[in-house]
Order: structure tokens, then C-alpha cells, then sequence
């Protein structure tokens, strides 16, 4: 953090490297806020999620009618990020042809719509991130080595949350006191069997990993402070045959926590669903057996 801080200030463009779920996008956030442009907008988009043609029109905006549903102009997030940040985030997926536009847009500080001729000028600050090895990604000829050089002006690298237990416990804490609000749960705290969990635990999924497991224990807690039963199984390193009592305990958590999600989006079963990584007729299930006598 003591790189982090010392560039915040500056308008230089960041990339931030390390695995999946590590805090890159967290990270972003903190170097937006610390920085000049604190009051301007931070805009965050995922690379990854799009195809060629989507992404375009996505970081560059569109004319109406370049292409069939474009009924009207719009700008991309370069034009809506204007004297704020824009977080390009999973940068290591973006393909050869976008990569040459991308780069363009980089060096001459312009943005021209999709449909359009006219170069529209932009003053943003670019931080992006991947969990992908760039440099071998430049060996195999599939990104850009101007492009890399471009946004690797400062590098920043989040190591594995196993790397840093020292951490665990603030971040746990910080993420309760966030689940616990957002959920209007009156859980305040952890036991200390259950605190001695979360950190022997490796959190392969690192701090994505963990703010799910604290958002699982939060929902299905019973009493003030969250119990090494609260917690996912993987964490708590549980067996993976259960008795039958604590097979029934373990599914009645699960569906509280399933209810919650629910709650969550507003009775919206299916965005539920999608975030649960279930489908929908299986959370119907669950959720109907939990109301049967």
C-alpha cells in the first residue's frame, strides 16, 4: 500500500496485477478516492463480459443508428469517466482488434463513437487490471506489447490473501459490519473458535472467497456473533459426509441464506438464481421444501 499511496495523486496510468478475487477493483476504488479526481466519476468495466462489437460501443459509445438497436446516441464509459477514473478491468481478455483501437484512444486522448468521424477529446484516468501473466501473453503473440507498455506505467501487484493473513481478521470485520447493514442482520461479531477458522483457512477465492462466506455466515447466524457453524463448509473444513442432524441443520442455513439473497434483489428470483450459481427451478425447490411440514 505504501506504492498505492504514493501514486494515488498522480494522473500516471496503473495496471494492477494478481489473481482472481485478490481486491484488484477494491484497489482501484481507494487509488480513485485518493486521488484529484475523487469528486469526479469512477466507472469499472469488465473486459471479459463482452464481445468485440459490444465492448466498442461500450468504452467508445455509438451514433444512433451504426447498428440494428442503436436508436439513439450514446456515449461509452471513456466519454461518461470524463475528468474522473475508468477501470478496465480483466484487460488480459480484450482481442488483437480492440487492443489497436484501445491503444489508440490511449495515446491521443480521443474517442470516436461508433457510426461517427468525429474525435471527441477525454481527459481520464486509466487504471486496469488482469489475472492473466501479460508478458507471456506478449511472448505468444497475443497482446500487445505497445499496449502493455502503455497502461504498465505504474504496476501494482495484490498478492494472495493466503500471502497476507494479517489481514484477514480487519477484512472480515469490515465486511461484517458491511453484510450486517445491508442485510438488517443484528450479528456484531465472531466467536473466537470461529475467528481461528477464518484464518487457518488458505481462501483460494481470496477476499471475493471470503466476502461470501461472511455474507453466508451472516444470514444464517442465530445469535449476535457468527459460530464456526455459520460458515461454509470449505471453510470450516467440515466433512463431507454429514450425519443426518447435521445434514438438516446445514440445509435449513442454506435456505435461510438463499432467502436472503432473495431478499436482497427485491424478490427477483431469478437475478437470485444467478448469483446463487443455481438454477431457477432448483431454488424454487429448495425453497418450497423449506415450506413444507
Amino acid at each position: 500500500m505504501v506504492m498505492a499511496a504514493r501514486v494515488a495523486p498522480l494522473d500516471s496510468t496503473v495496471l494492477i496485477t494478481g489473481e482472481s478475487g485478490v481486491g484488484k477493483e477494491r484497489l482501484a476504488r481507494w487509488l480513485h478516492d485518493a486521488s484529484p479526481r475523487a469528486r469526479g466519476a469512477f466507472l469499472a468495466v469488465n473486459c471479459g463480459a463482452f464481445a468485440d462489437s459490444l465492448l466498442e460501443s461500450e468504452l467508445f459509445g455509438h451514433a444512433r443508428g451504426a447498428f440494428t438497436g442503436a436508436v439513439q446516441d450514446r456515449r461509452g464509459v471513456f466519454e461518461a469517466a470524463d475528468g474522473g477514473t475508468l477501470f478496465l478491468d480483466e484487460i488480459g481478455e480484450v482481442s488483437p482488434a480492440m487492443q489497436v483501437k484501445l491503444l489508440r484512444v490511449i495515446q491521443e486522448r480521443q474517442v470516436t463513437r461508433v457510426g461517427e468521424t468525429r474525435a471527441r477529446a477525454v481527459d481520464v484516468r486509466l487504471i486496469a487490471a488482469t489475472n492473466r501473466d501479460l508478458p507471456a501473453e506478449m511472448a505468444q503473440h497475443r497482446f500487445r506489447a505497445d499496449l502493455y507498455y502503455r497502461l504498465r506505467v505504474i504496476d501494482l501487484h495484490v498478492p494472495p490473501l493466503r500471502e497476507r493473513p494479517d489481514e484477514i481478521l480487519g477484512l472480515a470485520r469490515a465486511f461484517l459490519r458491511e453484510t450486517s447493514t445491508r442485510l438488517r442482520r443484528p450479528v456484531v461479531g465472531y466467536t473466537p473458535r470461529a475467528l481461528a477458522c477464518l484464518v487457518d483457512h488458505s481462501w483460494p477465492g481470496n477476499i471475493r472467497e471470503l466476502e461470501h462466506a461472511i455474507e453466508r455466515a451472516c444470514a444464517v447466524a442465530t445469535g449476535p456473533e457468527i459460530d464456526v457453524e455459520d460458515l461454509p463448509d470449505l471453510v470450516r473444513g467440515a466433512p463431507q459426509s454429514p450425519t443426518p442432524s447435521a445434514r438438516h441443520i446445514r440445509t435449513e442455513r442454506d435456505r435461510a441464506y438463499m432467502r436472503a439473497v432473495v431478499d436482497r434483489h427485491h424478490g427477483h428470483r431469478q437475478r437470485a438464481a444467478e448469483e446463487l450459481g443455481v438454477s431457477l427451478s432448483t431454488l424454487k425447490r429448495r425453497l418450497r421444501a423449506g415450506r413444507q411440514p
